[in-house]
């Protein structure tokens, strides 16, 4: 496979010293000491963007994590509010969110975990132009939401703006995870696994139920691929669909190759040529 470098806007080391003062140095030590990662890494975590839509099961995690590893600027879209039976799962929200947009009540929280993490709320559901805008201003894009027009609408903007995507989803005990990261040229989009238009049958918890741990586990691996994007470090995780059995715990994995006749990703440029 390809290794993609991190996105341009990411800083080095020249600028570190800048965005990483002492209690920074202090609060990510535990990133700083992997060698992977070191201050370099650390600092283009800082002055990553990165895009969640959704803030249910996957998206509140996923986001707590990113939070709390210190990306520079965290923007949360979701158009719903918090219910109460959001609670059993979605891990940012409290009784007393109960009624409010969950976007809103997630961005105060992840202030709350992380002040120096400037926090975006974004409480409407996103019609094309606004998610072409915020997918252009980000580095890494994470799709948390429940169904596929809403999918399919963030991947047209990720390969439109040659953004990597993380893909995840849970419901009842089975989990999926993915990478669509189109700036490689061998790299699949969420089109070429999953084609828009054909008959697949859309299942939700609301009416299939989701086992509370593992949205937890799924929105975390979530956040574990953005940053490895962000920093450039590890194995890129494009061409797989992860699929996770949770009552037999048990990970496999598919290979998912690049549709050359794809609608949505065939004449995309490629930034590994």
């Amino acid at each position: 496979m390809t290794t993609i470098p991190p996105q341009k806007s990411c800083a080095t080391t020249t600028d570190a010293t800048d965005l990483l003062d002492d209690a920074a140095l202090l609060r990510y030590s535990r990133h700083i000491l992997l060698p992977e990662i070191d201050i370099e890494g650390q600092t283009r975590i800082r002055s990553a963007r990165v895009l969640v839509v959704g803030a249910g099961g996957l998206g509140c995690p996923a986001a707590l994590y990113l939070a709390r590893a210190g990306v520079g600027v965290l923007t949360v879209a979701d158009g719903d509010t918090v219910d109460a039976t959001n609670l059993q799962r979605q891990i940012l929200y409290t009784e007393s969110d109960i009624g409010r947009p969950k976007a809103e009540a997630a961005a105060d929280a992840l202030r709350l975990a992380n002040p120096d993490v400037t926090v975006t709320a974004v409480p409407h559901r996103l019609a094309q132009h606004d998610l072409d805008e915020l997918v252009a201003a980000s580095d890494v894009v994470l799709d948390c939401t429940d169904n596929f027009a809403t999918r399919h609408a963030i991947n047209r903007a990720c390969v439109r703006h040659c953004k990597p995507l993380v893909s995840g989803a849970a419901i009842r005990f089975d989990a999926q995870l993915a990478v669509f990261d189109v700036r490689a040229s061998a790299s699949p989009c969420y089109h070429c696994l999953f084609p828009e238009g054909e008959n697949v049958t859309e299942v939700r918890c609301a009416t299939m139920g989701v086992f509370a741990p593992l949205v937890g586990v799924v929105g975390a691996l979530q956040a574990h691929e953005a940053l490895k994007v962000i920093v450039g470090c590890g194995e890129p995780s494009w061409g797989k669909l992860w699929l996770f059995d949770g009552l037999g715990f048990e990970w496999r994995s598919i290979r998912v190759p690049r549709d050359p006749a794809c609608p949505v990703c065939r004449d995309r440029p490629a930034r590994d040529e």
